[in-house]
């Protein structure tokens, strides 16, 4: 069972790597910004934490709102 393991690590590794700046560059995001989609920050802290990849790549795909700049 061990050796399984050991096996699938260079596999793993990559993956590990790619959630974890997910969850970094998203809740990164959302501390940036004033407003979000929904207007619940806490709601998409739990959603980009707890929900492995799928959440981060949710929130940078439909949770932020643009803030509109007027050009001048």
């Amino acid at each position: 069972m061990n050796a399984d393991i050991t096996k699938m690590i260079p596999f793993l590794i990559p993956v590990l790597i790619l959630e974890l700046a997910l969850i970094v560059i998203a809740l990164l995001d959302l501390a940036k910004r004033a407003r979000v989609t929904g207007n619940s920050k806490v709601l998409w802290i739990i959603i980009i934490v707890f929900i492995q990849i799928f959440g981060p790549v949710a929130y940078l795909m439909f949770g932020r709102k643009e803030d509109h700049v007027d050009d001048e």
